[in-house]
């Protein structure tokens, strides 16, 4: 008997509430005239699009329903909206839970033989929406330069060179699929929509900018460890559950394939405390700082299967 089983019913009406709550943010969008709609609406999918990266995040995990076949195929459904190709997103996910913490994974420090200046612009990307950004651009470099996503390539980055490393070559084709689905997808939804370029591009801001800025402050400041070096932080009720409980992430951590209902009541079962989630975001503006302490990654050279 499975103690945690997966809520696939759910996750499946999620789903369809998120893909119907988009395209009412994406119609909304064709008819916005003035920059304060645009800027609800920009708040509005930082909310939604967390929801769906969220949904996607649990597909990364293989947890979205019990086939695997099934599992993929959402997930690279999901991934469409992010938008970026879900295995290659899945590959640096999983191996983020290898490398955390790790001198192959830590943004808050930089190194001796390190370039400072670099250290602080990469951190500085992820507090404002160039981490996200750069995701996005990455739909072009596996259609028109795959030979770019190499170890050789990204040798001056420690982070970028390890997750290339990583990257399992039997994923390509499916990668570069879904690279050229997410254009597509995105193209036409402009074009029949008569959406401004500007208009669409601001709404999706709102959610990169929020995505982008989030993904280090359950981890800045932490312990040098893969599993402990992370923290359950929370915002507000409605938000933190539209987010599937996602800030319960240093009990994610302890138990990456336990499904998002869940995480609550476990982290209650072990008393683990939450912390404000802006407090530590703002935090990270002081940047990162200069360590001799050196973290080896265990899992250094392991390929995502």
């Amino acid at each position: 008997m499975v103690r945690y089983p997966i809520p696939w019913r759910l996750n499946l009406a999620v789903v369809f509430a998120q893909f119907t709550f988009f395209g009412i943010v994406v119609w909304l969008t064709s008819l916005a005239t003035v920059w304060w709609q645009v800027a609800l609406l920009a708040i509005v999918y930082a909310v939604l699009g967390n929801s769906i990266y969220a949904m996607m995040h649990e597909a990364e995990h293989g947890i979205l329903v019990p086939s695997r076949q099934w599992n993929n195929a959402l997930g690279s459904l999901l991934g469409l909206f992010f938008p970026a190709p879900f295995h290659l997103l899945r590959q640096s996910h999983l191996g983020h839970h290898y490398r955390n913490r790790s001198d192959d994974e830590a943004f808050d420090f930089y190194f001796v033989g390190d370039n400072p200046l670099w250290k602080w612009l990469q951190l500085y990307g992820i507090l404002t929406g160039a981490f996200w950004a750069v995701i996005v651009l990455s739909n072009i470099i596996v259609l028109i330069g795959p030979f770019v996503l190499t170890k050789k390539v990204f040798r001056f980055d420690r982070p970028s060179a390890a997750l290339m490393e990583s990257l399992n070559p039997r994923y390509w084709r499916i990668i570069r699929l879904e690279a050229a689905g997410a254009i597509t997808f995105h193209v036409l939804l402009i074009w029949l929509l008569e959406i401004p370029v500007i208009s669409y591009v601001g709404v999706y801001l709102g959610f990169g900018v929020s995505w982008s800025a989030m993904q280090y402050v359950h981890h800045f400041g932490t312990e040098r460890d893969v599993v402990h070096g992370s923290r359950n932080l929370w915002l507000w009720k409605p938000v933190d559950l539209l987010w599937l409980h996602h800030n319960w992430h240093h009990t994610h951590h302890e138990s990456p394939t336990l499904p998002w209902t869940y995480l609550p009541t476990v982290s209650k079962q072990t008393n683990a405390p939450r912390e404000f989630l802006l407090w530590h975001y703002i935090g990270m503006w002081r940047g990162p700082r200069r360590t001799d302490e050196h973290v080896e990654n265990r899992y250094a050279g392991r390929i995502i299967r």
